[in-house]
């Protein structure tokens, strides 16, 4: 499989409706598609790095120059008969986790189109319906909230996860029970929490959360550890598991009992495989979390959910959860049982609609042995 040409876009989607967490608001989705050229065939990545280093360090502008001035000159004219020979010649590259996976997930793509199966076959996956749930940003006031989830609830989610931080959290919570009774709920603090706070997070414990993610620090494992030892409710860790090897040490010091696992957060599909294996072996359940995916993002997750151990609701809503319009082509559906189906034709399994993808993009760079940067 050689890569013989690589296109870079940044596109930008309005949302539905804004998406905040306890670190900022988002109104608009924008990342950066890489497209690569194979053997007569095309593959499509998304490196979901936000415009701000609010979720981790990585922007739009930096994913955009570590990709094109490293990452993309790593793989240009070079041979690589299967996805899992990237990583090592991008080893020596430090972090810019979300530009490698943007790049890993179009080489999978084309991988599993070269040889007429779809992603989720190529990474080992065994369903055919993954569960899915959704995720509810912070409001300006709890009944917006709690509409919004009755909202998603009558279109057929199972699952609802909420952002929390300090001052929105042990009051909402309450009067989603209150409200909705036992529906499967979880929260995420986006590490807005100290130590020093955890009897709020204690207080948690009295309405049967399906887990709590991240409540303190995006690099922490040794207070996780501690405050885990003071909850019933199972502590995921999300920011702070950036490497397989994170993965190991975090459950060898009981930092939690899940994880989520981002493959963009992974630095790629093989990482994210590698975690999901080390916690099938350790017995540790584990999800796949989102980052605002378009369906091109999203396609690559939902062949990662399919493995065997995500055994807990993803955070894969359905196309129209975040866009008007998705970039792909059927857009993403979500099952009456609550699931979404995995696709079965080769590569993604979805039409990329480039007309779409022209209309969104903001900037374009094509790389190659005739290189030409060109405005959208």
């Amino acid at each position: 499989m050689k890569i013989e040409h690589a296109e870079l876009r940044v596109i930008e989607l309005p949302l539905v409706f804004p998406f905040e967490t306890s670190f900022g608001r988002e109104e608009t989705k924008t990342c950066v598609l890489v497209r690569l050229f194979a053997d007569g065939l095309e593959g499509w990545g998304e490196a979901p790095a936000a415009a701000a280093p609010l979720y981790n360090e990585e922007t739009v502008g930096t994913a955009w120059h570590v990709l094109e001035d490293f990452i993309l000159p790593a793989v240009l004219g070079r041979d690589l008969p299967h996805p899992r020979d990237f990583p090592p010649l991008v080893r020596r590259i430090r972090r810019h986790h979300m530009a490698k996976a943007g790049v890993e997930a179009a080489l999978w793509d084309l991988y599993a189109q070269a040889n007429r199966i779809s992603l989720a076959r190529a990474l080992g996956g065994t369903r055919d319906r993954v569960d899915v749930g959704v995720s509810l940003g912070i409001e300006m006031e709890i009944g917006t909230l709690l509409r919004r989830i009755e909202e998603f609830l009558n279109r057929g989610y199972r699952r609802i996860k909420v952002k929390i931080k300090p001052g929105w959290d042990v009051a909402v919570v309450q009067a989603i029970r209150r409200t909705f009774g036992k529906v499967r709920l979880q929260v995420d603090a986006n590490s807005a929490y100290t130590l020093d706070q955890a009897p709020v997070l204690r207080d948690l414990d009295d309405y049967a959360l399906l887990l709590i993610e991240q409540p303190l620090g995006e690099d922490d494992i040794v207070d996780h550890a501690r405050l885990q030892a003071q909850l019933r409710t199972p502590i995921c860790l999300d920011e702070s598991i950036v490497t397989p090897d994170d993965a190991r040490k975090a459950l060898e010091l009981g930092s939690c009992r899940i994880i989520n696992i981002k493959a963009a957060r992974l630095s790629g599909l093989t990482a994210g495989i590698a975690t999901h294996d080390l916690c099938q072996r350790s017995g540790v359940p584990v999800w796949c979390g989102g980052l605002l995916e378009t369906g091109i993002g999203r396609a690559a997750n939902l062949a990662l959910a399919s493995l065997s151990n995500f055994t807990l609701p993803a955070d894969l809503s359905a196309s129209d959860r975040y866009f008007h319009e998705d970039l792909i082509d059927p857009p993403v559906t979500l099952n009456a049982d609550g699931t979404i189906s995995v696709p079965t034709a080769p590569g993604l399994g979805f039409t990329v609609r480039l007309g779409r993808i022209d209309r969104a993009t903001t900037r374009k760079a094509s790389l190659g042995p005739d290189r030409v940067d060109n405005p959208p």
